[in-house]
């Protein structure tokens, strides 16, 4: 059945333990489908670490029956795309095609899923390339900054890694380790496959439980919830220009009522150009180009997350001000204006950014990924329009008024910022 009237959302659960969920786009000529799994870097022990996102750069290097070449070759004869991406809970593989060619794209990503090739030579050339990548990472202090950050909020859990893994356990993930993690996770049990656009879905299915016939069971990895608390500071002495700095503390669940309230105080503190960070620290005071929050959301944890890039010698000062803006928060909460702004911004934004089928896939699939349930358009824009400033008042004191973490990146020691600590 739809999720709602306005919506055509449709989801089928295979005998295999495949979920399918879809939704028709009657106007589009388009269509994504993407396969996504239920394995991420949080599902990694520390020798393995990096493991899926090899993974994910190697089932794009061939199958049993296509090179990397014949797989490019295919996608680009249509005038489709085909990426992928890693993240902590999940690896999501997807294509974006003409609505006559889902077929293909579905024999495509289910070839890819499910017959990667492993060649040796193939591993080889990868770990170059993620290596590069981590060199990269570790070249921009923004970056740096953030990866500093979730290391001490989720210290020795899987959470708090860099999802690209580290130099060491990329250079000594042999060919047979990355091969085993495969076929450990990537079984059906653990598998999304999500699609949007000039659809039916009864033929996706159809289609699904083709490319799928005779392959069954799995187990979903096992999950522990972060136990250890916080460490307060860590500093990254690097001979930047700029001050980095990021802020953060742990937030609520994926699942967690208060998300939505979450969600308005985020853009309230620094969601945007109207928020108090950037009018504050940028626009009334000049002391930053770049400043703002971000939240995180996990299936048992979550983060919020203050970034400021600053000068050297105005860093301190910025922490104070930006310091003030969260005690004012924690104190008196928002404003009714502030509310209706923010309100307004996350239910617009929303809208506008469901107006492909790529746009719509993805929320389909990160959300029966992580929940096991798609929520309609509907009822999300009526949980954002229910916050009230009480719920926002309430998050903020429980989030913003634990403890928390600062990492920093730049010329200074950690004693530069104990006084802020």
């Amino acid at each position: 059945m739809p999720a709602s009237a306005g919506e055509e959302i449709h989801r089928t659960v295979l005998a295999s333990g495949i979920r399918v969920v879809t939704e028709r786009m009657p106007e589009a000529r388009s269509v994504t489908a993407g396969f996504w799994v239920s394995i991420g870097s949080r599902d990694e022990s520390p020798e393995l670490s990096g493991a899926s996102h090899f993974l994910e750069h190697l089932l794009f290097k061939g199958t049993e029956k296509r090179t990397a070449r014949e797989i490019a070759e295919t996608v680009d004869a249509v005038g489709g795309e085909m990426n992928a991406f890693t993240a902590k809970e999940h690896t999501a593989y997807y294509a974006r095609l003409p609505a006559t060619e889902l077929g293909l794209g579905l024999d495509l990503l289910s070839d890819v899923v499910t017959a990667p090739s492993f060649r040796l030579n193939e591993v080889e050339a990868e770990r170059q390339v993620i290596l590069e990548e981590l060199l990269m990472d570790e070249d921009d202090p923004d970056d740096m900054v953030h990866t500093l950050l979730f290391e001490a909020l989720f210290p020795d859990h899987p959470l708090g890694w860099e999802t690209v893994g580290t130099r060491e356990s990329i250079e000594t993930l042999q060919r047979d380790d990355i091969a085993g993690f495969f076929a450990e996770h990537y079984h059906p049990v653990n598998l999304v496959v999500a699609a949007a656009g000039a659809l039916d879905h009864d033929e996706v299915v159809a289609g699904v439980e083709a490319c799928f016939a005779g392959r069954t069971g799995g187990e979903r990895p096992p999950r522990q919830a972060p136990q250890l608390p916080p460490v307060p500071v860590v500093v990254r002495r690097r001979d930047t220009e700029q001050a980095h700095v990021a802020l953060g503390w742990r937030a609520v669940a994926f699942d967690d009522p208060a998300r939505y309230a979450l969600a308005v105080l985020n853009q309230v503190l620094g969601g945007g150009m109207a928020s108090r960070l950037f009018q504050e620290v940028r626009e009334e005071r000049g002391l930053a180009y770049s400043v703002g929050s971000g939240t995180s959301l996990y299936a048992d944890a979550g983060a919020m997350v203050v970034y400021v890039g600053t000068a050297i010698g105005r860093s301190t000062e910025a922490l104070t001000v930006i310091d003030g803006v969260i005690a004012d928060l924690v104190a008196s909460g928002i404003t009714a204006r502030e509310l209706e702004v923010a309100k307004g911004y996350l239910s617009g934004s929303m809208v506008l950014g469901l107006e492909d089928s790529g746009s719509r896939m993805g929320r389909l699939g990160s959300s029966e990924t992580v929940r096991g349930f798609v929520t309609s358009v509907d009822e999300h824009l009526a949980r954002i329009g229910e916050v009230s400033l009480d719920d926002v008042h309430q998050v903020a004191a429980r989030v913003l008024g634990g403890p928390r973490t600062l990492s920093a990146v730049g010329p200074f020691d950690e004693d530069r910022f104990a006084a802020v600590v």
